[in-house]
């Protein structure tokens, strides 16, 4: 026991004194310590009453200690609180403010002096002003640079760009002309060309403000106030300096009021001043009352002085956000509702849309969880807000170039050059087809991260812990993976399909490529499609968890159940196959089947496309397929019969076949046609009315009609020079006779024109003695030898 007192009386270690000493000597820690204080003294003041009835209230039950209580009581609590804060401490603020005006307060620290205060004031106001006319001249000097960054921003060396995509689509406010003009006559910049003159320019920026700052700090050291020592008002003025000109370089970033070139923002010269000037003035009034104006009313005046003042600035920053946020309300609307109709995705014009008639309300939601965040936790609240703020603000911003630079790069049309364009034709198409697909794709997960990052800036989201989670890791591995699965796949597509294009190009691979060629080359894209597709779909399947296995199985038993029920298809995919091994027939072939003759145009695995001599468009399941006639292999022959009259001499129309052959086989147009000599067959026929004599000539395949057409036409001018008849149906007309043997007078009727020609030329020939009958009359009937006035 002895031993036990003797340790216990022995004195503390000097340890808690050199830890209090190192707190009391910095400015910011001693500040703290006196605020706990000072909330411990508050606490230390509750009524008695309240202390005793938490002692002689009843132990909760073991629920009631448990539950916790409702939102809404939590909600009724906290505004109470607030409110009974502000009211406290706007009656400090008149307590104190009467008690300086009266000359009777020495300050809650005890050593308040109104000469020393006016004294430190002075000299602060000299830093300020010496600071701000540094910073006001660097910035003067800085303007040539400016203007050439901005200048070079908007204008490319060449006017090849002036066409290009521009992020700077101002928004042209409906009822102001000046703004209208303004936003027209604004020349487009380049995405790439505003980011890095815009860079350039906020390092000119931060770097006059960095020497502001030194030379503001030298000043305050060695010119004002004691030689070599930096008090505690400078100090506080030239952090709070740094850290809002800071921001103010990140608005100019955003709105550049005076250069056009140096604007992230899609908005136009009036509106960046308008916001900008706004914006400046609300970080200004904060950023210097609560950095500056509060520390020094705690340091030098009262702590309960500088808490009011704090909650009296949050209050009028928080009135002045409403009063604009309310006049700009329906200007902003329409400005929003501009850009939704210029943008191409539904989704981001619905975003659009809901923004306009919404984004007041979020904005008075945010300012009122400023203001309330600043009530509840002062010190804590503000670094928060304004952290979280500028990661959102700067995920919107990168967001918003990241879109910009994706439609400027991969938006627009995708020009190949000549040579690859010649050799593979339709790769250009195909990518600039796959561009919109992948630019919407890229926008949705930009837009995606963007709303996760804000998320998780305001720790609404943790990202980092859900990524660190395995349920987190394993699904974004999973993304991952089946992202570039389907990339793989894209780009082999792209290949291969290339592939066979080059290879279907008669300008490149091989030359014209044969019919044969063709028609397999077409049919292997349309399965590796097919392959691509369903081995891409497993895979990715797979790769999200999900066991394929099944699939297959069933995918087997449905095949089974397919090719069991539909023989008929079964029927039509084998004899196809077969067609093809075989090589029946190729695109382009004329052919018949089933009774239709006409140009293959299409051969898939399961049926032909053919199109008649009428133009009509006939599918033909090769099921249905018996015999392939194909009228293009190899060669094919004309075959034709001419007919001569019996009276004409066999050997001369032979000869005069003969003759108009061997002019079709010199002419121009046929003598590439015309593979042989002419094969004449001889008399094939003795028919009622003509001899048939019979040739063939071989042709190029699919040639023989042309040529047949051709042939036939000489044959018809060489048989009329040569004299040659080519018969033609010839008709008697008989009149009958009765039983007894004669026959009936004829109704004849003669033109009288005609029976004064025939007359002529029957005197001319030789005196006949021609009796004409015009028309039976009863001298018809009289006798021969009887004068008639027919008789000529």
């Amino acid at each position: 026991m002895s031993v036990a007192h003797a340790q216990s009386a022995t004195p503390p270690s000097p340890a808690p004194y050199d830890a209090l000493a190192e707190i009391l000597e910095n400015e910011q820690t001693r500040t703290q310590l006196i605020e706990q204080l000072h909330l411990l003294s508050e606490q230390q003041k509750l009524p008695a009453s309240q202390t005793q009835a938490a002692q002689d209230s009843p132990a909760a039950s073991p629920s009631e200690q448990t539950d916790e209580p409702s939102k809404t009581k939590q909600l009724a609590d906290t505004t109470r609180n607030i409110a009974g804060d502000m009211g406290k401490q706007f009656h400090s603020l008149a307590n104190v403010i009467q008690s300086l005006l009266m000359g009777d307060i020495d300050g809650d620290n005890g050593n308040f002096k109104m000469s020393k205060f006016v004294s430190a004031s002075i000299n602060l106001g000299l830093v300020i002003i010496a600071t701000w006319v540094i910073f006001w001249l660097l910035r003067r000097l800085a303007r040539p640079i400016f203007t050439r960054l901005s200048h070079w921003s908007r204008h490319s060396e060449s006017n090849s760009e002036s066409n290009s995509e521009s992020i700077h689509e101002h928004i042209a406010v409906a009822h102001n002309d000046e703004a209208t003009n303004e936003a027209h006559s604004s020349s487009k910049t380049p995405v790439l060309r505003l980011v890095v003159g815009v860079a350039v320019a906020a390092v000119v920026d931060i770097l006059a403000l960095g020497l502001a700052y030194a030379a503001g700090s030298l000043i305050a050291t060695f010119v004002i106030g004691q030689t070599g020592e930096l008090t505690t008002q400078a100090s506080l003025f030239l952090n709070a300096f740094l850290v809002i000109e800071l921001l103010k370089a990140g608005l100019r970033v955003l709105f550049s009021s005076g250069y056009d070139g140096l604007r992230l923002l899609p908005i136009n010269g009036r509106e960046a001043r308008y916001w900008n000037r706004w914006f400046a003035l609300l970080i200004g009034l904060v950023g210097y009352g609560v950095m500056v104006l509060e520390p020094l009313v705690n340091i030098n005046v009262s702590p309960t002085l500088s808490q009011a003042i704090n909650t009296l600035i949050m209050l009028i920053a928080f009135i002045y956000a409403v009063i604009v946020i309310l006049k700009n309300r329906l200007r902003l609307r329409r400005a929003i509702r501009l850009q939704a109709e210029k943008s191409t995705l539904s989704a981001g014009q619905f975003s659009l849309i809901l923004l306009s008639r919404t984004w007041h309300l979020i904005a008075l939601a945010y300012f009122a969880t400023v203001f309330v965040l600043t009530l509840l936790s002062p010190a804590e609240a503000l670094p928060f807000v304004l952290y979280a703020t500028l990661k959102t603000l700067a995920v919107i911003v990168v967001a918003i170039l990241l879109s910009t630079l994706l439609s400027q790069t991969i938006g627009r049309h995708i020009s190949l050059s000549d040579d690859l364009r010649r050799k593979l034709p339709l790769l250009e198409p195909r990518i600039n087809s796959y561009v919109p697909t992948a630019l919407r794709f890229l926008r949705i997960l930009i837009v995606s991260m963007a709303v996760l990052l804000v998320l998780n800036a305001w720790y609404i989201v943790d990202l980092n812990a859900w990524y660190e989670s395995e349920a987190g890791g394993k699904l974004m591995s999973k993304v991952i993976a089946v992202a570039i699965i389907l990339a793989v796949a894209a780009l082999l597509w792209v290949l291969l399909a290339s592939l066979i294009e080059h290879k279907l190009n008669p300008e490149t691979g091989s030359g014209q490529p044969s019919a044969r060629a063709q028609t397999l080359l077409l049919l292997f894209r349309n399965a590796l499609a097919i392959t691509l597709a369903t081995m891409t779909f497993m895979i990715a399947l797979s790769q999200i968890g999900i066991n394929i296995g099944p699939l297959i199985a069933g995918a087997g038993v449905l095949g089974l159940a397919i090719g069991f029920g539909a023989q008929k298809l079964v029927q039509d995919i084998i004899t196809g196959v077969f067609i093809q091994i075989e090589n029946a027939m190729n695109t382009g072939d004329v052919v018949t089947l089933a009774g239709i003759t006409g140009t293959a145009e299409k051969l898939s695995i399961r049926s032909v496309g053919i199109r008649d001599l009428s133009g009509t468009y006939h599918i033909i399941p090769f099921s249905s397929v018996d015999t392939v006639s194909n009228y293009m292999r190899e060669f094919g022959y004309h075959v034709g019969e001419y007919r001569v009259a019996y009276r004409e001499s066999i050997d001369a129309a032979i000869n005069q076949l003969q003759l108009a052959f061997d002019e079709l086989a010199a002419s121009q147009d046929m003598k590439r046609e015309v593979l042989d000599a002419l094969e004449v067959s001889g008399v094939v026929a003795l028919a009622d009315s003509s001899v048939n004599i019979r040739v063939r000539i071989k042709t190029t395949p699919g040639m023989q009609w042309a040529v047949g057409r051709a042939y036939n036409r000489l044959v018809k001018q060489y048989f009329e020079q040569a004299g040659i008849e080519i018969p033609f149906p010839h008709s008697t007309v008989y009149f009958g006779v009765d039983k007894a043997g004669s026959a009936p007078a004829a109704n004849v009727q003669l033109m009288e024109h005609a029976v004064e020609q025939a007359a002529t030329e029957e005197r001319q020939a030789k005196p006949l003695n021609v009796k004409l009958k015009a028309k039976p009359t009863a001298a018809s009937h009289l006798s021969d030898d009887a004068p008639n006035d027919n008789d000529d």
